[in-house]
């Protein structure tokens, strides 16, 4: 009999480490090694003391897509932004054009620490974003784009806090998460960075990576919150090889049938998890599946086996 698991999928059947200075609009598309499971003495090591003052629980760590938001907190700062604005040359910009240009002006920085910025996952407003460091405000400014398309794509890291006060955002009463970094681009910048197998047209594989990429997407409340979510959302963007598998599949005239999360039984101290791709083929019915491991012990989620067949345990 099979073990009892959490599945996590449609209901359709058929259908980094530490901060680096890749820039902001490049998908963050590097195939990670394996990484042998180690114990680390602190798991809160880095994070600011204020966000840890009195908390004695262990840290909610964030890892999620959506998209970012700047919002003005008060009257008084859309005002002040709005005298700014009329002092630039903002002729024929849009009104987006015109947010941005404004607020990458060094002289008007000052601005930029006064807005508050919201991520909406699936149109829903998640979380308040502060930067731990006060230099990454920068990364916000990246967030902001002037052209803004509906498949723009924002990964927010960091160390999820309480609730905002009503007087934080205009009334906005959020999560606050400090980040400790923002990747902004779109899902097409996404889907070029990842390396095409040799044996796949691109015709053959876009369709592929696409579908993958948006069931993930769509997958029930994933507001990269809990442990199986950050590392379905660390899968989507770090590890190319599954969107590779999916193409495979699809030309072997299988349907991505379930995603699924175990806990791995060598997690020991560590919370690793098995995550789990089953494909069922459209003439057989006979499912494959196979799976890679990740571990989510900490802020950064990393790979500890690459992708490779998955056997049901009896």
């Amino acid at each position: 009999m099979e073990q009892a698991h959490t599945e996590v999928q449609e209901p359709t059947a058929n259908p980094s480490a530490v901060r680096d200075e890749r820039p902001a609009n490049v998908p963050p598309f590097v195939e990670p090694a394996a990484h042998a499971v180690t114990p680390q003495a602190c798991s809160t090591c880095g994070t600011a003391p204020a966000a840890n003052a009195g908390m004695s629980a262990a840290p909610s760590w964030i890892y999620a897509i959506g998209r970012i938001e700047a919002r003005f907190p008060s009257v008084s700062v859309e005002k002040e932004f709005a005298q700014a604005t009329g002092r630039a040359d903002t002729k024929g910009l849009t009104d987006r054009q015109a947010m941005q240009a404004v607020l990458s002006k060094p002289e008007n920085r000052y601005l930029l620490r006064q807005l508050c910025f919201v991520i909406t996952i699936e149109g829903l407003e998640t979380y308040l974003l502060i930067p731990r460091d006060p230099a990454d405000i920068s990364l916000l400014v990246d967030a902001i784009r002037p052209t803004p398309q509906p498949w723009d794509l924002d990964i927010v890291i960091g160390m999820k806090g309480p609730i905002a006060p009503p007087t934080v955002c205009n009334g906005l009463m959020v999560p606050i998460v400090v980040f400790d970094q923002i990747y902004s681009f779109d899902r097409e910048a996404l889907i070029k960075a990842i390396p095409k197998p040799e044996k796949t047209s691109a015709k053959e594989f876009a369709p592929a990576a696409e579908e993958l990429f948006d069931r993930i997407m769509q997958l029930t409340d994933n507001s990269g919150a809990t442990d199986e979510h950050r590392a379905l959302n660390y899968l989507a963007v770090r590890y190319p090889a599954i969107y590779a598998k999916a193409a495979e599949y699809f030309a072997q005239n299988c349907s991505l049938t379930g995603v699924y999360l175990l806990p791995s039984a060598l997690s020991g101290t560590r919370n690793i998890l098995d995550v789990i791709f089953s494909y069922t083929n459209r003439n057989t019915d006979v499912v494959d599946k196979c799976f890679v491991r990740v571990d989510v012990t900490d802020k950064f989620p990393f790979l500890v086996k690459k992708l490779s067949p998955y056997y049901d345990r009896q």
